[in-house]
Parts: structure tokens; C-alpha cells; sequence
């Protein structure tokens, strides 16, 4: 019996469903890259718990995606698994002023959950394009906002296979980084603390704040949000733009002429392209500013 039909026993042994050689372009939101050799749809921290436990004991190279608002898929794809965080591992619960969430929620549905229960704190991550799993593994943010303001504990899986809690106070929460990134702990659950609010004047800050980003982001265009950190002492859109790179574009991918700041798949693009443009506006940024800008979205290795 090879690696996929005993996954395939344990998908059908948890309920949840899954499928072979799936381009992961469709589940990205730059719209580029290849095929995983098997793609699941996890339905539980329960699952995940035992399908990473079967996939490391056998050896086999996964990854976990979210809405892949964040990720950059190579070309040639990911030769093994992945755990895809979506609707099926999207519960949204309410208790009194919290709300506590499977790591597939889209922090879109987590805002308007708190809208709906009148709770105000998230008006900031409207609009922002992920899930909380993947949300509160970089802390993201927004219009002076981030996740680290609200975030009170999140359940996870630890390396040795432990479903576990941890408090905020625990994760190293600061400017896009937790101690998610280097630990090799699994987000599967987060809870927000929020606080009673008047539902018009949440309902105005989440409409406002989402045409901020139509009017000053190229949202009409597949990209990953904004394409590097901000540095310290500067802006990485401002850095881009005064070294005359705006427009700037190898193949199907550009440096967008709304926002700087963004690398957009203008039609085409590759994973190669838009590497290969990140890596000149790099080059060009340090030679002439001498800022090392980073890049913010995750190449899937």
C-alpha cells in the first residue's frame, strides 16, 4: 500500500476529503504555480493532529496553505502534501465577548462574525486577504492595527505531535513574526478578545477601511499583499518608487504603478518572474538607498 492510499484510509477514517495532483495556482491569490502530489482538505485540529503524525512518521514532505495570500507557489510545484486550511476548518464561535476560531476562517468571516455579535477590535484586518491561522502566524496588520491587539491564546500542534494552547504573552508577537515562524508549531485554532461596540460605527470603519485599499491598492491584479516588510526607519513603497521602479516588470509580473509596494501578476506570470523581479527591485533598492528590503510572502519549499 503506497503513502496515498493509507492517507487516503485515514481522510475517509476523519470525514475530510482529498485529491492528487492539484495545481496550487487556483489556491493562491498570485495565481502562479504548480501541482502538490496530494491535496487535503483538513476538517479539524484533530486531523491535522493525525495526519502530520502519520505524514512525519512516514517521512513524507507537507505544508500547510491557507487562503495563500501570503505564499508564493514555485513553478514546478510541491512534490508532497498539502494541508489546505479553508471553509472545512472554518468555524467561527462565539463566547460573550470572544471569538474563537478554526485556523481556516478568512479573517473577512471573523470580522463579520464580531460585527454580527457587535464586538469591535478587528475593524482593522477587514478586507485583509487570509485566514487567522495563517493571520496570527505573521501577526498581520493594518491601518495601525494587528492581530497582536487582539489575540488572547491559539491552539496548535508542536513538533513532537501535541495538540497544545498558548497565550499571547508566549508567541513573540511583533512586526510581522511570531514564534510560529521558527518553532515548527501548527496554528489550528485562535481566539480573539474583543469588546461590546456599537454595530453602525463598526460597520463605517470596516466599509472605510476597505475603500482604502480599493483606492490605494491594485486589487484588481493577483498578488501576494505587499510584496517586502517595511524596513526600519523607512517604507519599502517609497524606497521602490524614488529608485525610478515603478512599472518595472520581468514577464507577466510588475511592479504595480498604483502601489509600489506591490508586485502584481499582471497576465502570465510565472513564480520565476515574479522571484526574479523581486530580486532586481532588491538589488536595485540596496545599491542606490543602501536598504536591504525582505521579502514578506513565503516561497512553499
Amino acid at each position: 500500500m503506497t503513502y496515498i492510499n493509507q492517507l487516503e484510509a485515514l481522510c475517509r477514517q476523519s470525514g475530510c476529503t482529498m485529491e492528487t495532483e492539484v495545481p496550487l495556482a487556483g489556491y493562491t491569490t498570485f495565481r502562479v504555480g504548480g501541482p502538490c502530489r496530494v491535496l487535503v482538505h483538513v476538517n479539524s485540529g484533530r486531523t491535522v493532529q493525525m495526519l502530520v503524525q502519520f505524514l512525519r512518521r512516514e517521512g513524507i514532505r507537507f505544508a500547510v496553505l491557507g487562503r495563500g495570500s501570503n505564499v508564493i507557489v514555485p513553478d514546478e510545484g510541491f512534490d508532497g502534501v498539502v494541508l489546505l486550511f479553508g471553509s472545512a476548518f472554518g468555524q467561527i464561535i462565539r463566547q460573550e465577548n470572544r471569538l474563537i476560531c478554526q485556523a481556516g476562517a478568512s479573517l473577512r468571516a471573523v470580522c463579520s462574525a464580531a460585527l454580527e455579535a457587535e464586538l469591535t477590535g478587528l475593524e482593522f484586518a477587514y478586507g485583509i486577504p487570509g485566514t487567522v491561522g495563517g493571520g496570527l502566524y505573521m501577526n498581520a496588520g493594518a491601518y495601525g492595527g494587528e492581530l497582536s491587539d487582539v489575540v488572547v491564546s491559539a491552539e496548535y500542534l508542536d513538533r513532537e505531535g501535541n495538540l497544545l494552547q498558548m497565550d499571547a504573552e508566549q508567541m513573540e508577537l511583533s512586526y510581522r513574526h511570531s514564534c510560529f515562524m521558527h518553532s515548527g508549531g501548527i496554528i489550528t485554532g485562535v481566539t480573539f478578545q474583543l469588546q461590546p461596540g456599537d454595530p453602525e460605527q463598526i460597520r463605517t470603519e470596516m466599509e472605510q477601511t476597505l475603500e482604502k485599499r480599493k483606492a490605494k491598492q491594485p486589487l484588481e491584479y493577483p498578488s501576494a499583499g505587499s510584496t517586502f516588510k517595511r524596513p526600519q526607519g523607512d517604507y519599502a513603497s517609497r524606497l521602490i518608487e524614488v529608485c525610478g521602479l515603478k512599472g518595472l516588470s520581468v514577464g507577466g509580473a510588475e511592479v504595480s504603478r498604483k502601489h509600489s509596494g506591490f508586485i502584481i501578476n499582471k497576465g502570465g506570470a510565472t513564480c520565476a518572474d515574479i522571484l526574479a523581479l523581486a530580486d532586481r527591485v532588491q538589488q536595485t533598492v540596496r545599491e542606490q538607498t543602501g536598504f536591504q528590503l525582505e521579502l514578506e510572502p513565503v516561497v512553499l519549499k
